[in-house]
């Protein structure tokens, strides 16, 4: 039910964010499972909420062992049905441990659902496709030898900024592989380099590879252009957006960088932090309204603003 509420939240809150998302084959996100998701991981978490928001099923994901050291953060990560795979720098005592992910995983597969694996292993903020670790090959060939008829389904996500909200995003989908595409029978070694060559060349065709001093190269991929009437009828709402909401911004990213240390997750830090503290955010605005204008009608700033707010990301310069 709190995965539900959640990303209906997400739906309305992501195009704040993201001033844009092109996708190049939508049908896509109403595929059900079994279904294994193969993605490559350049901005943390952000990478996992735009796919959990986007597709109509519910998707499990698997995130880094680290994160669930704590038992109350582990709870909370599988409440939105997130599970811990752990790297060999993580412990090798660990490993062991997914195992038990992947016959949960498993577990989903039966009954038709979704999982998310990030195949290149760890998150790197940079336009380009890093070497793909063994995992999503285990977990499919896997899958396979239990008889589970699971699609995987290669996904690669492009960034225009991985720090700056009001971000343009290219999402695309490859060829879906089956078992009819590996020779999963085959020696373990030569099966998971087979499943990975596959894997790899469909994410090698949609994974840009983009200097990131390369202005041109990244204004290429990703300025969208505006029609003229849409700017000029976003105008108006888009300066009260940006005059209320640039100090509450500049807030919260104050105060993710001083509660969150860890580098490369801008973006992570940002919406972590603008999911909580936004809708409150609103309310005090609302409240203090009506206090001074004694009008129900305050309350609607609640609609207002985040359109408001909408309007000036539409606008705002797109790249750096």
């Amino acid at each position: 039910m709190l995965y539900s509420f959640v990303k209906i939240i997400a739906r309305l809150a992501l195009p704040i964010y993201c001033r844009d998302i092109a996708i190049n084959k939508k049908e896509l996100l109403k595929h059900k499972g079994p279904l294994l998701l193969a993605v490559n991981h350049p901005n943390s978490f952000l990478d996992a909420i735009i796919l959990c928001t986007l597709f109509n099923g519910t998707v499990y994901s698997l995130a880094r062992g680290d994160a669930f050291k704590n038992k109350l953060a582990a709870k909370i990560l599988m409440l939105f049905k997130m599970f811990p795979v752990y790297r060999v720098s993580e412990g090798v005592e660990n490993m062991e441990e997914n195992y038990k992910t992947f016959d949960l995983c498993k577990e989903i597969f039966k009954q038709n659902g979704i999982v998310l694996i990030f195949s290149e292993g760890r998150c790197i903020n940079e336009w380009h496709l890093r070497p793909l670790k063994k995992g999503t090959a285990r977990l499919a060939i896997s899958s396979w030898e239990a008889g589970i008829d699971l699609k995987v389904l290669p996904v690669a996500i492009n960034y225009s900024s991985f720090k700056k909200f009001g971000k343009n995003i290219k999402l695309f989908f490859g060829d879906i592989i089956t078992k009819d595409d590996i020779n999963y029978k085959d020696t373990h070694g030569n099966a998971i380099r087979q499943f990975n060559d596959t894997l790899k060349a469909q994410l090698d065709k949609y994974v840009f590879e983009i200097d990131s001093n390369d202005k041109a190269a990244l204004q290429q991929r990703f300025y969208v252009k505006q029609p003229l009437l849409k700017r000029v009828l976003l105008f108006i709402p888009a300066l009260p957006g940006l005059l209320v909401h640039a100090p509450f911004f500049y807030f919260v990213k104050w105060l993710g960088d001083t509660l969150v240390k860890e580098d490369g997750h801008d973006d992570s830090k940002m919406i972590g932090f603008l999911f909580v503290l936004y809708p409150l955010f609103l309310l005090i605005l609302s409240v203090v309204a009506f206090l001074f204008t004694g009008s129900w009608l305050s309350f609607l700033l609640i609609l207002v603003l985040p359109f408001a707010a909408w309007s000036y990301v539409q606008l705002k310069k797109q790249l750096d």
